[in-house]
């Protein structure tokens, strides 16, 4: 028996095309000219530092001040901080925590692009900066089969990036994570569907980097987005926590 909400996804595979042309944050689409998107970077591996305590058992996520931290509900184990270099760079580090008995641990660490210019409190539609906030993390999928995760998977060509886009961004949604902006918790991905209005934006996922920034959503390696494939439990309530330094510890 079919239910409601696989119906929904059907339903969004289809409307796939006006998604990826609308494009991760509703702004045309992951061009990658790299006209001013910061140079791409070396993976940093998963996993705290050998001996590295302050990565482990820690009382709240590192950098993030008591606003943002007011909006991490209660009830998740699972942050992905998206901690940008500067308001108006695309440069980024993604850093998986988790929390114990004992309280947070780092899980992986990974280089990573924001939006091509930046961040913003205030995200619209084609604005190229990322959204500053905290967002939950509750659907999953892309051009390659689930690679082993918890999170519901839309497995389907219909991610595949329009071919007048840049070749270095024909992978960029190899693997995506839905971050609940402007969009329908428990749909697709591909869901075109804007709560708040098409002039918000919307279509921000976590998906694989190509070296350079974004319309507005973050890129993270191929290794990155596997890992976090993998790790992201719904029973654990992930969110994301993004934003450059300076709004991250307002």
């Amino acid at each position: 028996m079919r239910t409601a909400g696989s119906a929904r996804r059907m339903a969004a595979v289809a409307a796939a095309g006006l998604v990826l042309l609308a494009g991760c944050g509703g702004g045309g689409g992951e061009r990658g000219d790299g006209k001013g998107d910061g140079a791409g970077k070396g993976e940093r591996p998963g996993g705290p530092a050998r001996g590295a305590s302050a990565t482990t058992h820690l009382k709240n996520i590192p950098e993030v001040g008591a606003a943002l931290r007011s909006r991490i509900p209660a009830g998740s184990r699972q942050v992905v901080a998206v901690y940008g270099e500067g308001v108006n760079s695309a440069d980024a580090t993604v850093v998986l925590y988790d929390k114990g008995a004992k309280g947070w641990d780092q899980k992986g660490r990974w280089a990573a692009h924001n939006g091509r210019r930046g961040w913003t409190t205030h995200h619209h539609e084609g604005d190229k900066r990322s959204p500053v906030g905290v967002f939950a993390l509750t659907d999953a999928g892309g051009v390659l089969a689930d690679p082993g995760g918890k999170l519901p998977y839309t497995h389907s060509a219909a991610f595949t990036p329009p071919s007048y886009w840049s070749k270095n961004t024909r992978h960029d949604f190899d693997y995506v994570v839905a971050i609940n902006y402007n969009r329908v918790k428990g749909t697709s991905p591909l869901d075109p569907a804007r709560p708040e209005g098409q002039s918000k934006g919307g279509g921000v996922w976590l998906h694989m980097d190509h070296g350079s920034g974004t319309s507005a959503c973050i890129s993270v390696p191929k290794s990155g987005m596997q890992a976090l494939l993998r790790a992201l439990d719904p029973a654990r309530h992930p969110v994301v926590v993004m934003g450059d330094k300076a709004h991250l510890a307002g």
